[in-house]
């Protein structure tokens, strides 16, 4: 939950800072809601895509962790 937050608020201050640039009214204008959509899709597919690359590696790290762990505690055990 933590990891997701830190993403999340890192997300929302990249998109704020490159999208509004006044904040001298209540509401955002068209341009600024079309380029806080743009940018906030942008950087989901970009999650989506580091999460499945991190999702297809976790397994053979594990595996590779595993059997260096077996071969350190084989010899002295």
């Amino acid at each position: 939950l933590r990891d997701f937050l830190l993403v999340y608020n890192r997300m929302t201050e990249l998109c704020f800072r490159h999208c509004v640039c006044n904040l001298n009214y209540r509401l955002l204008t068209g341009r600024e809601e079309s380029c806080l959509d743009s940018c906030a899709a942008r950087l989901v597919r970009a999650n989506h895509r580091l999460m499945g690359s991190y999702v297809g590696l976790v397994p053979a790290l594990l595996q590779r962790r595993a059997a260096e762990h077996g071969a350190a505690a084989g010899p002295s055990g």
